[in-house]
């Protein structure tokens, strides 16, 4: 399929400066959810608490963020994106200042998901701006710009938390934020400005706590129990789609619906969600299999484990800006193709790979899988996003981020199961190496096969009549 482009167009200094505002927004979500992991063992001791009950101050900003992503999407399109965008910039850096204040770890944890309420709105606004900041023909180096920020903030988050944590203590993890948060603030004024309005904004409050209540019963149902899921991780999980259920039901007949039924009868724009999903469940099988395989079956140390799963994100960074332009020249639809096949390839080379070959012989399909999924990203992002109209623009960019995020969460409980069932890991029990390679192989072969049905989804997408690419541009629905 040819997809023609048009000259690029140059971007002018306001332009610069929005973007440079939207990165450092990026940068500060994706750092709240990577610098807290490496502080859990300090806060253990320093609040004198189990480390199940610490781990909610990583499980209260990530359910904060999944469950009111796409409602505050919403309220973008409905109040103005600048607007609230200041006002999730704020409530993101002053719940960091509480965090840093916090003398009791019920204090931390409910900052926390304030903190996580700040991170959504600044997820879902800022690939929502994207288009009211750049021309068209810019749209994907913008989206790979923006990629390469989020995984600069990702690989600096474990890094970063331990120097702070060593010279200032685990309150700086949180500190930091506040000069990175009056920055961003001070550059929204760069944003372009809110369209005025004569008409009432009308939100949809019923389905925006139906649809908070199933994504907070669903990630329970997949985090509870440290991979051990018992009998509530199943009722949870009823209740999730059971919820789900009236929730689609309640917008088909609400006035002004939270997601109007329309934007998921474009193909273009649920098939973009349903990969985000399946990809971010592969990439997160490299995060939550990988530090066993190189444990267990490498016998590498913590430092080297450490220094081994730096390279994903690392090259995701690397990768994240040529992918963009790549998606401007030649069209998202070969960049999304050749980010699938680069996946597609690094799962199974993780499949077959054997402990005897060393640590390189790990390294290089795990390259080639990050790659993938920054090219991915890149090209996804921009695909949805060109295909969702100025007014909805909000909420595609919430149920694109909420896509990702539903992914994350499912495959960190799906392959982690996986690993342990083929590995027949029990609880703390050390098992053999052959043991720990059999359940590496077993999870990432099966996260293998989730490429293959989002490749298959792009086969079929593009074998439907017509232009398919041209529909998506325009942004009418097949």
């Amino acid at each position: 399929m040819t997809e023609s482009r048009s000259p690029r167009t140059a971007v002018s200094p306001a332009a610069t400066g929005a973007l440079a505002c939207l990165a450092l927004t990026m940068l500060l979500s994706s750092l709240g959810t990577s610098i807290a992991n490496v502080a859990l063992p300090t806060l253990v001791e320093a609040f004198s608490a189990s480390f199940q009950a610490v781990q909610w101050v990583v499980l209260a900003y990530l359910l904060s963020v999944t469950t009111v992503i796409v409602s505050v999407g919403r309220l973008g399109d409905l109040l103005g994106r600048r607007r609230l965008m200041r006002l999730g910039i704020g409530l993101f850096t002053v719940a960091s200042l509480a965090c840093g204040l916090s003398t009791a770890l019920w204090m931390l944890v409910a900052a926390r998901a304030v903190q996580g309420v700040g991170a959504a709105v600044m997820m879902a606004l800022t690939m929502a701006m994207v288009g009211d900041t750049v021309s068209a023909d810019r749209s994907g180096s913008a989206m790979g710009f923006l990629g390469t920020t989020s995984a600069i903030g990702t690989a600096l988050g474990p890094s970063l938390g331990g120097l702070l944590i060593a010279a200032s203590g685990w309150q700086a993890v949180f500190l930091i934020n506040l000069p990175l948060g009056v920055l961003a603030w001070w550059l929204t004024r760069r944003l372009p400005a809110d369209t005025r309005t004569t008409t009432r904004p009308s939100f949809d409050l019923r389905g925006s706590l139906l649809l908070a209540a199933a994504l907070a019963c669903y990630a329970l149902a997949m985090t509870r129990g440290n991979g051990q899921p018992g009998a509530l991780n199943a009722l949870l999980l009823v209740f999730a789609i059971a919820l789900g259920v009236v929730f689609l039901r309640a917008q088909a007949t609400a006035a002004s619906p939270l997601v109007r039924p329309q934007v998921l009868r474009q193909t273009n724009i649920r098939a973009g969600f349903f990969m985000s999903c399946l990809t971010s469940a592969v990439a997160m099988t490299t995060l939550v299999v990988g530090p066993f395989y190189l444990t267990g079956a490498l016998h590498l140390t913590p430092a080297s484990v450490g220094l081994v799963m730096t390279a994903g994100p690392l090259v995701a960074a690397l990768v994240g800006v040529p992918a963009g332009r790549g998606v401007d020249r030649f069209g998202h639809s070969r960049m999304l193709l050749a980010g699938l096949f680069a996946m597609a390839a690094g799962m199974l080379g993780l499949a077959l790979v054997s402990p005897a070959w060393g640590v390189p012989a790990y390294v290089v399909p795990l390259v080639m899988t990050t790659a993938g999924f920054a090219v991915f990203q890149a090209a996804n992002n921009t695909g949805v996003m060109s295909g969702a109209e100025a007014s909805q623009r909000g909420v595609v960019s919430g149920l694109l981020n909420l896509s990702r995020n539903l992914g994350l969460i499912t495959g960190a409980s799906v392959m982690a199961a996986v690993y342990a069932v083929a590995s027949g890991a029990r609880g703390p029990a050390v098992v053999s190496a052959g043991a720990v390679t059999a359940g590496a192989h077993a999870a990432f072969a099966s996260a293998g096969v989730l490429i293959v049905i989002a490749l298959l989804m792009v086969a079929q997408h593009h074998r439907a009549p017509g232009a398919a690419h041209q529909r998506l541009r325009d942004g009418s629905g097949s």
